[in-house]
């Protein structure tokens, strides 16, 4: 289980680099619209286990909980290609007591063309009653400490942060 280290900081993104899997698209070679799902969970698990020594599982195991996906927010920008190599970045943008944002960033491989932005909202909850509780503690902190700051979360519009991101990639600058 995660334990805050005082004395280290923590990346607020992930990011992985894949290649687009044939056997992942459609007739017109593009990612199929659900396997955008796949590749950035996948990509997200990976990282978080690598970044910051945590395992999803352990929630289950440990503590008997878990986070379930309460809604998606997607755009669909420009398409991935098969045999196309991607960044994925990812980041935590939002946590109250219960629930977490995060968002997803799909990028060609030099990061200049925007493919892809997704929001997950999810659910803390108990496993043996499926019902929303608060954060334990190790996750509070866990959580806490790769907040992505000062994003006003409450405050934003997806559309508009399509195209926040977008001007980002455009620039050059680290999404």
């Amino acid at each position: 289980m995660f334990k805050r280290d005082p004395n280290r900081s923590y990346p607020t993104e992930t990011e992985s680099r894949v290649i687009i899997r044939f056997q992942d698209c459609d007739p017109l070679q593009h990612l199929n619209n659900a396997k955008y799902f796949d590749y950035y969970f996948n990509a997200r698990e990976d990282q978080v286990a690598k970044l910051y020594d945590f395992n999803p599982g352990q929630l289950f195991q440990e503590l008997k909980t878990s986070w379930v996906v309460y809604q998606h927010q997607i755009a669909y920008v420009r398409p991935a290609k098969v045999s196309e190599w991607v960044r994925i970045l990812s980041r935590l943008i939002y946590m109250n007591e219960d629930t977490t944002v995060t968002e997803y960033i799909m990028t060609d491989d030099g990061k200049t063309h925007l493919k892809n932005v997704l929001w997950v909202t999810s659910k803390y909850v108990s496993v043996a009653t499926g019902k929303r509780i608060p954060h334990d503690e190790p996750v509070k902190e866990l959580l806490e400490a790769i907040l992505v700051p000062n994003v006003d979360f409450l405050s934003l519009n997806f559309n508009d942060r399509i195209h926040e991101v977008k001007h980002q990639v455009v620039q050059g600058h680290t999404v």
